[in-house]
């Protein structure tokens, strides 16, 4: 019987980012995963494809809207949707390719099937029994839809279907104004198809700060996504070739329906904890679905770990990596620790969108005292030359001490320029503190030295 130090169920971003690290740290490595491909949900139906259909559709709408204005006059581009089809495959093959190559390189031991729990020192897959000193359950999570609300991927699809559609749908109606349901709701708009977002809650986005969700649903009516905020599915009737989709407008108090060519559900996501037998060695699964860990993402059971979406907090691939190397660095007997307050969160529209931190609205239910440095991309002059000056740079900070509390970002490559704060949030840094640091011209970035020097004297160029 085979014997490691560490097992890693789950090829996904926490899982092969922890098995990378375990196996850098010397420690001998396994990784389980039962689909085709390495990635998980991320490389091979969630970031990796999704962005690549950002990327092309954005490309045509700026040859179609903006190329002339720069003097590039040419015939307008038309759609090749098995083309674009392709290319999203490739990128998709280029870097789960990467990962198989990186694992060969780091001399982790990879098998493909799917694992139960036999002990909690003993792994199973298809028959044939592993042991190990310690287990990171790193299983991700899947698609959720609606009570009565059955996907099959052809009409009514997830996430994963809308990626991979026959062809590019006349209408489209999304269920959910959440991130996934903007990101695919921008993708199709910009082909074409007729986009209606249908959102229980009031705003889209709830949980971001509300200066972004509020212009974040102007732009996107601007650009032709129509929005029904407030309302709540009831029924999705097939057809043949058409489906209706009913639905209470909460606001008029009144049942309205649309018809659509597809339907895409994209409602959220659940933890994926099924068929582990976790349980049956006496591991906790809350009511979720998703296994309670301590702040060192250890479960119940002191040798086994669980990271990313199959535990609480938010489900992002970045999170389950820190989460990932978080493990594999206490199991290597090191102290690691992550601040939770400090992870980003990214909407990859057009603008894009990025927080992190502290909400306004979060901060005045707790009572604290803060300022706002707020600079509107407007004044910034890189921003304007790309016809990318809608938005804004939103810092928060402590009133007393000058803290950055948090940061919120609609506009161009925000999802880039972020991190900055991010990193000056890591080291306690003030908004003076980077108000104070030289910022290259003409950059983006510019616009978060001059919200920063919002929460002093104020900005320059506004």
């Amino acid at each position: 019987m085979d014997s490691f130090d560490v097992i890693v169920i789950g090829g996904g971003p926490g899982g092969y980012v922890c098995a990378i690290r375990c196996a850098q740290l010397g420690l001998k490595t396994a990784c389980i995963d039962a689909s085709p491909t390495l990635g998980g949900t991320c490389l091979n139906v969630g970031c990796i494809p999704s962005k690549a259909l950002l990327h092309a559709s954005h490309q045509l709408h700026e040859a179609r809207h903006n190329f002339a204005k720069m003097g590039l006059v040419c015939e307008p581009p038309v759609i090749d949707w098995k083309e674009m089809q392709k290319y999203k495959n490739t990128t998709i093959n280029e870097n789960t390719q990467g990962i198989e190559f990186l694992f060969k390189k780091n001399k982790i031991h990879y098998i493909n099937g799917h694992a139960q729990f036999i002990s909690t020192s003993e792994i199973q897959v298809d028959g044939k029994n592993y042991t190990s000193k310690n287990i990171v359950i790193a299983t991700g999570s899947e698609s959720s839809s609606l009570p009565g609300i059955i996907i099959d991927e052809k009409q009514i699809v997830s996430s994963t279907g809308a990626l991979s559609l026959e062809k590019v749908p006349t209408k489209l109606v999304v269920i959910g104004g959440g991130v996934i349901g903007l990101e695919l709701s921008s993708v199709y708009s910009r082909l074409g198809t007729e986009v209606t977002v249908l959102e229980f809650q009031k705003s889209i986005v709830p949980d971001m700060d509300q200066d972004i969700s509020k212009n974040l649903i102007r732009i996107l009516k601007k650009q032709g996504i129509n929005f029904q905020t407030n309302c709540a599915v009831t029924s999705v009737q097939k057809s043949k070739n058409k489906i209706k989709v009913n639905y209470n407008d909460n606001k008029k108090e009144i049942e309205e329906s649309i018809e659509t060519d597809i339907v895409l559900v994209a409602t959220g996501r659940k933890a994926y904890s099924g068929g582990l037998c976790f349980e049956g060695i006496g591991g906790v699964i809350n009511d979720k679905g998703m296994i309670e860990t301590d702040n060192h993402n250890r479960t119940n059971l002191s040798s086994i770990y669980a990271i990313g979406d199959v535990t609480n907090g938010p489900m992002l691939a970045h999170k389950a990596e820190e989460e990932g190397i978080l493990v594999a660095e206490t199991i290597a007997g090191q102290n690691s620790q992550i601040n939770y307050n400090h992870i980003p969160n990214v909407i990859y529209t057009n603008p894009e969108v990025a927080s992190v931190g502290m909400t306004e609205e979060t901060l005045k239910v707790t009572n604290k005292d803060y300022k706002v440095g707020k600079f509107n991309f407007a004044g910034n002059g890189r921003a304007k030359l790309v016809f990318s000056s809608s938005g804004f740079v939103k810092l928060l900070a402590d009133s007393a001490t000058d803290r950055i509390l948090g940061c919120h970002i609609i506009g161009p490559s925000a999802g880039d320029i972020i991190h900055e704060v991010c990193v000056a949030m890591e080291f306690g840094a003030s908004a003076q503190d980077l108000a104070m640091t030289c910022h290259a011209h003409p950059t983006f970035s510019e616009a978060i030295k001059e919200a920063a020097l919002s929460c002093g004297d104020g900005p320059i160029h506004s």
